[in-house]
């Protein structure tokens, strides 16, 4: 083998590797470049999980999804709490009060620690039906509309399963009856009302 074909080969042997690799890159869909490109920092990951659940009621408590905000999501935890005549309390109204106190509440050591937090104003209270109202309606002291994002899926998903939503397990909630926003409007604990925040401008159906 001469000089003059050895130096062929050793320049030739790069190329094609280089010309190999950009064939199998194209056949996997995948565009070859040469210019670097800034993908960004890795998306962070939140565990949005317990170890256990939350064992805080004392006696007489009873187990409940809570449901928090955790990442982009809304997403359940279980606490223990002492619900207004026991576990099988009918009672709409004392039912939605006593779950909204909890979502309320701020994540414990551990529900912090795993992600989770809550976005219901601290002031926000439910009262009583307005006249005309039909018997699965809650009223809130703020038009629904003006809860900030999340808080709405918080709301609607905690209550969904009880006896504060309706026989489909829809809650229906409006704002004060006197103010604008305050219209009646049924919600179901849907995914994008869990996952998008925006979902809530038009999640619920007029009633």
């Amino acid at each position: 083998m001469n000089r003059t074909y050895r130096t062929a080969r050793t320049t030739l042997t790069p190329l094609l590797t280089v010309a190999a690799l950009g064939a199998l890159l194209a056949g996997c869909g995948i565009r070859s470049t040469s210019v670097p490109v800034d993908a960004g920092a890795a998306p962070s990951r939140v565990g949005c999980v317990l170890t256990e659940n939350n064992r805080r009621g004392g006696e007489g408590a009873s187990a409940v999804r809570i449901f928090l905000v955790c990442g982009s999501r809304v997403a359940p935890v279980e606490r223990e709490v002492k619900m207004p005549q026991g576990r099988s309390s009918a009672e709409r109204l004392p039912v939605a009060r006593r779950l909204l106190e909890e979502l309320r509440r701020q994540p414990d050591a551990e529900e912090g620690s795993a992600g989770f937090e809550t976005a219901l104003p601290a002031d926000l209270r439910i009262t009583r039906r307005a006249a005309g109202d039909p018997e699965e309606a809650l009223r809130l002291n703020t038009p629904v509309r003006e809860l900030p994002p999340f808080a709405l899926g918080q709301l609607v998903c905690t209550l969904a399963d009880t006896a504060a939503a309706d026989a489909n397990h829809a809650v229906t909630l409006g704002g004060p009856p006197d103010e604008p926003g305050g219209e009646l409007q049924r919600y179901e604990c849907g995914t994008a009302l869990r996952t998008r925040p925006e979902a809530a401008e038009t999640a619920g159906t007029r009633v």
